[in-house]
């Protein structure tokens, strides 16, 4: 897939909106109850970025980057504010903030991925953009230390251990990640008079798989 490994403006995306998107199929029987299910084993995010915009110096901001990618033809990195950390929203990622995988002594290399649980229900979001600088790992609750016990792809998520973990020893994570992104449109709209009259281009942008 054609991807660049480069961030849109987080100063843009700061006032984005968007989220999380779900697909479900739902079918009404003639009793009256329902049946409910998903093709998506995970969700997909969509973003409006023109909705970040405050300035005509944003606007050439939003077009030069915009024409860097060819429109939907590369991908791009995009940090969600509303997501992009495994800690609490005020705190920093810590090793210990969820766990990723448990040792069998063979295995080395682990993807990283964001746990979500509300009550009984959990979802595990894989993670393939972490932020570079950002990872922090831990084996059975002892911090290890990038360059020294491990390596990360910042391209896939994955993480790469020096020595493999014991069997049944747990490892950790926590950091900082981006979500794998495209322009869902090919034309950027813009007018300086309509922009400083208040209206804001529509720049649609949707997660992709990568």
């Amino acid at each position: 897939m054609s991807f660049h490994e480069v961030r849109f403006p987080a100063s843009l995306s700061f006032g984005s909106l968007g989220g999380p998107e779900r697909r479900t199929e739902v079918v009404t029987l003639a009793n009256g109850f329902e049946e409910r299910n998903t093709p998506w084993s995970h969700s997909r995010r969509r973003y409006d970025a023109g909705m970040g915009v405050r300035s005509l110096d944003d606007v050439s901001l939003l077009i030069a980057f915009f024409e860097a990618r060819r429109g939907r033809l590369y991908g791009f990195r995009w940090k969600d504010w509303a997501d992009y950390k495994t800690s609490a929203a005020e705190a920093d990622p810590g090793y210990l903030d969820q766990q990723i995988g448990v040792g069998d002594g063979s295995t080395r290399a682990f993807k990283l991925c964001r746990s979500y649980a509300s009550g009984e229900a959990s979802y595990t979001r894989p993670i393939v953009k972490p932020v570079q600088g950002s990872v922090r790992m831990g084996i059975e609750g002892v911090e290890m230390f990038e360059a020294v016990h491990y390596a990360v792809d910042t391209a896939t998520g994955v993480v790469t251990f020096d020595t493999p973990p014991e069997t049944g020893a747990r490892v950790s994570a926590g950091f900082e990640f981006d979500v794998p992104v495209r322009f869902d449109t090919d034309q950027i709209q813009t007018s300086v008079a309509n922009f400083r009259a208040g209206e804001v281009p529509n720049v649609p942008v949707l997660e992709v798989r990568v």
